[in-house]
């Protein structure tokens, strides 16, 4: 088409025409149209793939602060005894948790600005044509990745952090 060309009124005009079998869209419509199929495979197996690590992620975080509880039971015991409350020592290995989430989310946010600069090719199988992509990272998508690094720390460390609240201090102090 050349520039000043009405897209609309060309579409008209050859739609109507019965002589003609055309389905008239603009360039980005059309690729976009052609790697729909691969594109929602893609979108499942990313889906797939995340729930995956996320749960993984989850269960690292828990075994990280179980580690944690037990290698501070004494301490822990320490300051019950010293009168801080249940609440205080929960609140304590919360935070720790949510320290250890957010710089990981930190870490992972760089990791994925550097896979900014990688083009990933792949065969769209309904055409047999290569399509060319790479990942790009918003502030809005870095964002929720934050976010779900919190969540994911935070549910990773709930059970360890009531599990250290809940030890009772003479059997705290006698751990070894």
């Amino acid at each position: 088409m050349r520039p000043g060309t009405d897209f609309t009124a060309l579409k008209k005009r050859l739609e109507s025409d019965r002589r003609l079998t055309v389905d008239v869209s603009r360039e980005k419509e059309f690729y976009r149209h052609q790697s729909a199929a691969t594109s929602t495979f893609f979108n499942i197996l990313g889906m797939v793939i995340s729930i995956i690590f996320s749960l993984g992620a989850i269960v690292g975080a828990m075994i990280t602060m179980y580690a944690s509880v037990a290698n501070r039971t004494i301490e822990i015991g320490t300051l019950r005894a010293l009168g801080f409350s249940r609440l205080s020592i929960l609140s304590a290995f919360l935070i720790e948790s949510l320290v250890i989430a957010v710089v990981s989310g930190l870490v992972g946010i760089a990791a994925a600005q550097v896979l900014q600069t990688v083009n990933v090719s792949t065969t769209n199988w309904d055409t047999f044509t290569e399509l060319a992509f790479n990942f790009r990272m918003s502030p809005s998508i870095a964002l929720r990745a934050m976010i779900f690094s919190i969540v994911m720390g935070l549910l990773g460390g709930f059970l360890p952090a009531v599990r250290a609240a809940r030890l009772r201090i003479i059997n705290a102090l006698r751990t070894r």
